[in-house]
């Protein structure tokens, strides 16, 4: 039997007013300590009270005593459970939620993720703060029209963009590329027409965009985009750098790092910083291959502990996701810790004499780059058992008359990196499966192993690859 969950309206009155705090920077170490002190002991009870799955993973458990300090000791949530237990992670039927979402299933299962009228509003509050702050830095006092990118109907990225836009008083269109109703030559005829300036997408599309702009003969330069609001996959200074260069005049800014279980973990400063959505959770960093934890600040696997009780609130569950988490800098565009995110642990590489993360991966490859439209990175290894890499570059034809100086530098910071020799071709007709970005994971899009034979991600975003093709 489950129990009646507590009144809605009251909880977001209470949290309306600590979220407004928060971003005023108003709040005291004790108004800390009891906030995340209370909304635990909240959240433990609900789920407890109300799902299946989490009254027999913390069966036993003296739900009363767990502290924000002892809150290490419980046992992690992963997403093999996700996946086993499907409805039963739910705290209350489905009735009872506002929307239904789940998740791609590019990799497993698709797992229920409905969100209730607490998730949506306490989720998108930290998004409409960050964007309220990053248009207002780059357009002053007028709304631009946004233009929306989204990876599926069936995904929250959609309802929560177009809720914050209308929060807003901005105007917004969902524009589809992949959708085989839009394309990539309605997306660039709508965005010259409707003079869209804010284009909200996975950064491999700034790319794939630029790239469907030469091939449909529009000029990257004379449109009218000025910001791209990237999420959904690393977005390394370099690579940003990159994009302003073959879309002059625009700039690359992460605007959320989320994901449909977790909903909205960190939003985006107007200096380009991720910062923690900290009302909401209680971050953790643990080893990514021990589970051993490493503190609340530093390098490690991000496990999350959700403090709304809603539709789904996930206790200790592990991301999978490797990220950097810093305290705040004096002065900085939004509160709470900043987040970056280094790569999925899963897609971490071993070449040469090193174990690169993603991050450092794209950052040797595109350093000090301009003008590249694409870029994959394919692995071979010799008969004697050497490591050899091979960058292939999409470049604009500015860019390839400097082949050679850039293949150089390339080559001379992996080499620096892993050892590992290296070399550059250029390439217009790169594999497209390097569309795909975040769609399945970063390195089943950016890295071709050849070492070993493709395992189940890299099939996955092979078979999808056709949708993100540019000339259909």
């Amino acid at each position: 039997m489950t129990t009646a969950p507590a009144p809605a309206a009251d909880f977001l009155t209470r949290y309306g007013d600590f979220s407004r705090a928060f971003y005023a920077g108003r709040l005291t170490a004790a108004d800390w300590d009891h906030w995340r002190a209370e909304r635990l002991t909240t959240v433990l009870r609900h789920v407890t009270a109300r799902s299946p799955f989490y009254r027999r993973h913390l069966a036993g458990t003296d739900i009363e005593a767990v502290t924000p300090e002892t809150l290490h000791r419980l046992p992690f949530t992963t997403k093999d459970d996700l996946r086993r237990e499907m409805h039963d992670v739910l705290a209350g039927p489905i009735s009872e939620a506002a929307i239904y979402y789940e998740t791609t299933g590019t990799t497993g299962a698709s797992t229920p993720c409905p969100r209730g009228p607490k998730d949506v509003v306490t989720s998108n509050a930290a998004v409409e703060e960050s964007w309220r702050r990053i248009l207002r830095d780059r357009f002053g006092d007028r709304m631009p029209v946004v233009g929306l990118m989204g990876p599926s109907e069936l995904y929250a990225f959609g309802d929560v963009f177009t809720d914050v836009t209308a929060a807003l008083g901005a105007c917004h269109v969902k524009i589809w590329p992949e959708s085989p109703r839009v394309g990539f030559a309605k997306a660039l005829r709508l965005i010259e027409e409707l003079g869209v300036e804010v284009i909200v997408g996975a950064p491999a599309l700034c790319l794939s965009l630029a790239k469907a702009a030469l091939h449909y003969g529009y000029d990257p330069a004379a449109l009218p985009v000025k910001l791209f609001l990237v999420l959904g996959e690393i977005c390394t200074p370099e690579f940003a750098a990159n994009v302003s260069s073959v879309w002059p005049g625009a700039v690359v800014r992460p605007t959320l790092y989320g994901s449909q279980e977790a909903l909205c973990i960190a939003t985006g400063a107007p200096d380009g910083r991720l910062h923690l959505s900290q009302p909401n959770y209680i971050a953790e960093l643990v080893d990514p291959d021990t589970g051993a934890p490493l503190g609340e600040y530093g390098e490690g696997e991000l496990v999350l502990t959700m403090l709304v009780d809603g539709a789904k609130p996930l206790i200790r569950y592990r991301t999978g996701d490797l990220v950097r988490i810093t305290p705040p800098p004096p002065g900085a565009g939004l509160p709470g810790p900043v987040v970056d995110v280094i790569g999925r642990a899963a897609d971490r590489i071993a070449l040469g004499e090193a174990m690169l993360q993603p991050a450092e991966l794209e950052a040797a490859v595109l350093e000090d780059v301009r003008g590249c439209l694409g870029y994959q990175v394919v692995i071979d290894r010799t008969e004697d058992g050497t490591d050899t890499v091979t960058v292939r570059m999409d470049l604009l034809p500015e860019a390839a008359s400097a082949r050679q100086a850039i293949g150089a530098a390339v080559a001379e910071r992996l080499r620096l990196r892993t050892g590992a020799r290296a070399d550059i071709v250029v390439d217009a007709d790169l594999d497209p499966v390097t569309h795909t970005g975040s769609f399945v994971s970063w390195k089943a899009a950016r890295v071709l192993d050849n070492r070993s034979g493709p395992d189940t991600a890299v099939l996955t975003a092979r078979r999808v690859a056709h949708r993100y093709a540019i000339t259909t």
